[in-house]
């Protein structure tokens, strides 16, 4: 599957909003967006124009596509999914963002960035239901437990990430065992609790055209 591999900083930089790519290096004072904390590029300092409702959409497709390090055909087909589903459709995108593993992974403090918890996943060290899955975008169900693998415990990566973790960061849908590395997805979160900073109702109506 393809991935972005250039700079994160600039994708903060360019939606003018801090996307917490790069783990704990975002909450400190030499993150990029702190100290250049306009667009990147030469022109990037010019005073810009009032944007369209068509820019305002496609900003908001792009930060959510992002922060969940999703390119442009596998975050369309999301979509497309959850438009066919019951509900509303820009809540069930958001949840099957979160349902990914990687992001579960991230969430569950397992690792300081989604980045990283991809490479994890990839790297096959992490276990769903006590099977290796090494499939980033691996839908996990309620009721599901996530682990990190025996042999993998001793990852200082791992043990870094986890001792950030804190209560108040902690995802209100996951349940956390600190001790044996392991969680448990208690069910699919609701929009009010996901902290995604993005409107996903400007990303329907882009889909909607």
């Amino acid at each position: 599957m393809a991935r972005y591999t250039g700079a994160n900083c600039k994708l903060c930089r360019r939606e003018g909003v801090k996307l917490f790519l790069k783990g704990e290096r975002c909450y400190l004072d030499k993150c990029a967006f702190e100290r250049r904390g306009y667009a990147p590029g030469m022109h990037g300092q010019r005073p810009s124009r009032k944007p369209s409702e068509y820019a305002l959409q496609l900003r908001e497709k792009q930060k959510a596509k992002r922060q969940y390090g999703i390119l442009e055909n596998q975050f369309r087909n999301y979509y497309h999914r959850a438009a066919r589903r019951r509900g509303v459709t820009g809540e069930l995108l958001l949840q099957m963002l979160e349902c990914r593993l990687d992001t579960v992974t991230h969430r569950l403090g397992f690792a300081p960035s989604r980045k990283a918890a991809r490479q994890l996943v990839r790297h096959r060290h992490v276990m769903v239901n006590g099977r290796t899955v090494n499939i980033p975008s691996y839908q996990v169900a309620p009721g599901d437990t996530i682990q990190i693998r025996k042999k993998s415990r001793q990852l200082q990566l791992v043990h870094e990430a986890m001792k950030r973790i804190s209560e108040g960061r902690q995802a209100p849908w996951l349940s956390l065992d600190k001790v044996n590395l392991s969680g448990t997805f208690l069910d699919y979160p609701k929009r009010e609790d996901i902290p995604t900073a993005v409107e996903e109702q400007l990303i329907v109506e882009l889909y909607s055209k």
